[in-house]
């Protein structure tokens, strides 16, 4: 351990990240493994350790040498870096040891103790609804082993093994906390995080290991327009807005198929929202026409578009855009096509950093922006955003890809930025969504024993059903989620299966459901063979 220290110094510090980032490096996957859900998806320590990178690069490189300076680098690092909820809560304990430590060259153990329950209060003051039995427990466990140890007037080596220890006996409560993380028999994943923060932290500080290893894969990007020649035979990129629609969705795809090519459909109430590429733009308005009133009638000559990407400042600034995460490339492809200006590709087990976000805000497109995260996990990172950016910004909380892909719908770049905002969320409960993927592992859900290997359909994070194969699956979802009031399904199949496949299971559920509209898109998304939509 290196002896007992009273005064903790920057260099201290920069070895303290260092061992927490090692400790990461070597346990994450089992954090990961804590996942709660028997989905394929687990990324708490994924996020965190991404989160903690950040952080540990920052304060490896830094000039600073005063411990103030280096933890508000850390923390101001891990705030852009933070990935997931349990990311954002991390560098959010890092920005309140930052405050706690503002100023000081160096800093005795009870004003470093003391830090650590800045951090705390920040993490929780960071979640609009904390939840106990979550890692903001172990955190708040922590805090109180903090104090008693801080009132003990004990060493900092002493303070860290009162907060692990206290940490610990918070952790092994938290599945009495959670009935969900009592029946899949685990304890929190953020929560397990934290203490393996704080035990490389004590690592760290004695010199006892080995080093982080240098540069971490980073697979977001932002999905720019390509660069290369484009070989556009329909080059009519044409969009609209049917209001007062009369013509039934399935019909419309009949005879729009013929008249271009990358169809988009996307139905609301009374309206259908048409995107399709084509030579022959006036020949599809007119028969549109034909099925209700038109509105936000746009027509672009894609050459002219790729012209303009290799031309900066070319193009005319937006008043609104929207940044929409997609999990594939083909749901990527749709949100551009809906009108998304900007993409940010992310997989379940890879979440957008939120310096992704903030790049993407600094491109300048647009004077305002929208942000769909689409996904639980990104919502925090996204509200992080809108604290860094200010009012230019507005968050439309959609939880899943159905979700973002309703609000696109609504989204009207002619309007303001309060105005779609409202549309938007409007949009939000017209949508049930739901996904298919394979059990990981054995588990015990309300809906019974789950076996690994299952086929199980997930409705609102939850396992509702599980069968031996797929189709069983997506049959037993229907049955739970259709209701009489439903028109259309939409299937986004997964890079898992081929196109041949997902027609093969489309025409059996055409065959057993010929009564409402079932579309079939390729999304291309990771782990999940399908994700559903139901309008």
């Amino acid at each position: 351990m290196g002896g007992s220290k009273e005064l903790i110094t920057g260099g201290d510090l920069r070895r303290m990240f260092a061992g927490a980032y090692n400790a990461f490096l070597l346990e994450h996957e089992q954090i990961n493994r804590l996942n709660v859900f028997p989905v394929p998806d687990g990324d708490t320590g994924t996020n965190m350790l991404l989160t903690l990178g950040a952080a540990a690069r920052a304060v490896a490189e830094a000039p600073e040498r005063g411990i103030g300076s280096l933890s508000k680098r850390a923390a101001d690092s891990a705030i852009m870096g933070a990935r997931g909820n349990s990311g954002v809560i991390l560098a959010q304990i890092f920005r309140g040891i930052a405050r706690g430590l503002a100023g000081k060259e160096q800093a005795g153990s009870a004003e470093v103790g003391k830090a650590f329950q800045y951090g705390v209060l920040c993490a929780y003051r960071a979640v609009a609804k904390p939840v106990e039995g979550t890692i903001l427990t172990v955190a708040k466990g922590i805090a109180k082993g903090t104090r008693r140890a801080v009132r003990e007037k004990a060493s900092f080596n002493d303070i860290l093994e009162q907060a692990i220890q206290a940490g610990q006996i918070e952790l092994e409560r938290t599945p009495e906390l959670l009935p969900a993380l009592k029946a899949a028999g685990v304890v929190d994943a953020g929560g397990k995080g934290l203490i393996v923060f704080l035990r490389g932290c004590m690592e760290g500080l004695g010199g006892a290991y080995t080093g982080p290893e240098a540069g971490i894969d980073q697979t977001l990007r932002v999905v720019l327009p390509a660069m290369e020649p484009l070989d556009i035979t329909r080059p009519y990129c044409t969009e609209f807005i049917i209001k007062n629609n009369k013509i039934p969705l399935a019909e419309a795809k009949r005879l729009l198929e013929t008249m271009g090519d990358s169809l988009v459909l996307a139905e609301g109430t009374e309206l259908l929202k048409v995107h399709i590429h084509t030579n022959h733009p006036g020949k599809i308005l007119e028969s549109a026409i034909t099925w209700g009133t038109l509105h936000n009638i746009k027509i672009d000559n894609m050459a002219d578009q790729h012209r303009s990407t290799l031309e900066p400042g070319a193009g005319e600034k937006a008043r609104v855009a929207v940044i929409s995460v997609a999990s594939g490339t083909g749901i990527a492809e749709i949100m551009r096509q809906m009108g998304a200006g900007l993409v940010i590709t992310g997989t379940q087990t890879m979440n957008p950093a939120v310096e992704d976000f903030v790049a993407a805000i600094h491109r300048g497109l647009a004077d305002q922006y929208i942000i769909l995260p689409n996904n639980s996990n990104i919502l925090l990172a996204a509200a992080q955003v809108k604290k860094l950016v200010g009012g230019k910004v507005e968050v439309v909380p959609t939880v899943n890809i159905p979700q973002g892909l309703a609000a696109l719908v609504a989204f009207d770049p002619e309007k303001s930025l309060a105005d779609n905002v409202e549309l938007m969320k409007n949009r939000l409960a017209a949508v049930h969504a739901a996904a298919v993927t394979i059990a990981v592992r054995d588990c015990i859900v309300q809906a019974g024993r789950v076996a690994v290997g299952s086929y199980i359909g997930v409705i609102n994070d939850e396992v509702t059903v599980f069968a031996a194969t797929l189709e069983e699956v997506l049959a037993q979802l229907l049955q739970k989620m259709l209701g009489p009031e439903h028109e259309v399904i939409s299937l986004y199949y997964g890079a898992g299966l081929t196109p041949e496949q997902a027609q093969g299971v489309l025409d059996g559920l055409t065959a057993a459901r010929p009564e409402i509209a079932i579309e079939l898109y390729h999304g291309g998304q990771s782990h999940y063979h399908f994700i559903i939509s139901i309008e």
